[in-house]
């Protein structure tokens, strides 16, 4: 997988380290972030939505990222929208 590091918190630090990369192979967004608290992942879980069971499956997970991070998600996007030719 030819992961692109796109950036790290700012304010991580030795024990944290939300990251941001993109996987130009697969075009997608590879995100590393704080595991949610059982209230949050509830809450996330509870969600009913047309064409989309309720729950979160067992193979995706939910994560934080802090919005200091929003300008490294947008380069992210860039990056992978530049890969795939989708614009």
């Amino acid at each position: 997988m030819p992961l692109q590091f796109i950036g790290i918190d700012p304010n991580t630090g030795d024990h944290e380290s939300p990251t941001v990369w993109v996987d130009l192979e697969k075009e997608e967004l590879v995100l590393q972030g704080w595991k949610p608290d059982a209230g949050l992942e509830a809450e996330c879980g509870a969600f009913e939505l047309p064409g989309h069971a309720k729950g979160i499956p067992e193979n995706e997970a939910v994560i934080r990222v802090p919005a200091r991070m929003v300008a490294m998600i947008r380069e992210a996007c860039d990056v992978v929208e530049r890969a795939s030719g989708v614009h």
